[in-house]
């Protein structure tokens, strides 16, 4: 399937390390033909980190797509059934986020993305970037991989000895799992090998 056309959201949580490699996958949809409109946490918006300041991040989105940055909650709720999207990606999907998007709870501009595409019917992906997947949050991913129009990016063990319960998805796997959703599908095998001694 041809994503030329699609309309795609793309929400950035706080997972600082991942934005690297988030980036030209969002670049990629682009080049494919997609219509992509970000999404961004308040965290992303606010914080500061050693991986780059906020207005750094929010200038290379904008730098990538002309779609206007959506950037709260308010924004983002017309993308129900009013403007709908074909699809929904979070990537990367913190630990926090996907245990509040697990729970129902609808605090920040992409979760509500996401709850206003589940609205219409049509696929939300996870890109999964988080410490404690193995540990505490493992029941929420869990849930959302049986949800209904929950589709997972591949995701495994960046590092299993210092990092034990940390899982991280393989962002360039994106397009194709987005691909695949659009048809119902889950990309497989959606357990991958990460690390690499």
């Amino acid at each position: 399937m041809s994503l030329m056309g699609k309309h795609i959201g793309f929400g950035m949580t706080g997972s600082h390390c991942t934005y690297d490699e988030v980036l030209p996958e969002m670049e990629k949809l682009v080049s494919l033909g997609a219509k992509v409109t970000p999404f961004v946490s308040y965290t992303l918006q606010t914080t500061d980190s050693k991986f780059g300041e906020a207005a750094y991040w929010l200038k290379k989105i904008k730098e990538v797509t002309d779609e206007p940055i959506v950037d709260t909650i308010v924004k983002a709720e017309p993308f129900g059934p009013k403007t709908p999207l074909d699809c929904m990606l979070i990537a990367p999907m913190t630990g926090n986020s996907t245990s509040k998007f697990a729970n129902a709870l609808t605090d920040s501009p992409v979760l509500m993305g996401a709850k206003a595409t589940m609205r219409t019917g049509k696929p939300v992906v996870v890109a999964i970037s988080t410490n404690d997947a193995l540990g505490l949050n493992g029941v929420n991913i869990m849930k959302l991989m049986t949800a209904k129009n929950i589709y997972f990016v591949p995701l495994g063990q960046d590092h299993p000895f210092k990092k034990p319960n940390s899982l991280v998805a393989d962002m360039t796997r994106i397009p194709a799992t987005i691909e695949h959703a659009l048809k119902g599908q889950q990309l497989q095998p959606v357990l991958i090998e990460r690390y690499k001694e």
